[in-house]
């Protein structure tokens, strides 16, 4: 295998991205110049582990990492499952925890436990026609939309919404309610399907040296 070859992570911006290079630190993989705030570079590189990194908005990079632009990524378990790409997920991260719930007012649990046709909001159609068609073989019509899901059952557009729920706090301040949960969700490592096959003495120990890390930091919570 020759050592020239860089493997390349996309990382999803914000959070998502600084969690992961906190967690890469710790296995002794560093990147300095993504530390510079002020810097407008696109591609950031670790020339003594051959390393690249860049960031990209979330649903981009299951779309980098199967079609080989990056050998790795790290994304939420929702972009996922939404996303549908060809690629190989190999480990839960363990942060970025959260769950993917259908929720609404009180009154719709009703219309749920009765598999009535109702109308979804969502952010995540994909995610949402899975759940009701195939695990819960219910017919529902699925509105996809952009911005506060929340809106959608208050002013009537849709009976419940399929979100993604992290405290809790923003539904109760609306009057809305969890009621029935589709997933757990956090963030997590995928790699393309090649490249697990071509560099796989590389991915794998990055994989045991993070499995480490996480269970170490899993005993400690």
């Amino acid at each position: 295998m020759e050592n020239n070859r860089y493997l390349t992570f996309a990382l999803g911006k914000g959070r998502l991205a600084n969690k992961t290079l906190e967690m890469l630190e710790q296995i002794g993989i560093t990147c300095e110049e993504m530390k510079d705030k002020n810097t407008r570079k696109l591609i950031f590189v670790n020339e003594a582990l051959k390393l690249r990194f860049f960031l990209a908005k979330g649903p981009d990079v299951p779309t980098y990492v199967e079609y080989g632009a990056a050998d790795i990524g790290v994304v939420g378990k929702d972009t996922i499952l939404e996303e549908a790409r060809n690629i190989y997920e190999v480990l839960d991260l363990g942060f970025g925890r959260c769950r993917m719930c259908i929720c609404g007012p009180k009154e719709a649990g009703e219309l749920l436990r009765h598999h009535e046709l109702i109308r979804v909001a969502t952010k995540y159609p994909r995610i949402a026609k899975d759940y009701f068609y195939n695990k819960k073989h219910q017919t529902v019509e699925i509105i996809k939309l952009n911005g506060s899901i929340e809106l959608a059952p208050i002013v009537g557009l849709s009976e419940v919404i399929c979100d993604i729920v992290e405290t809790g706090s923003t539904l109760r301040e609306n009057g809305l309610h969890v009621l029935e949960e589709v997933c757990p969700l956090s963030a997590r490592m995928v790699v393309n399907q090649v490249s697990m096959k071509m560099e796989n003495e590389r991915i794998t120990k990055l994989i045991t040296d993070l499995k480490q890390v996480i269970g170490v930091s899993g005993k400690e919570r």
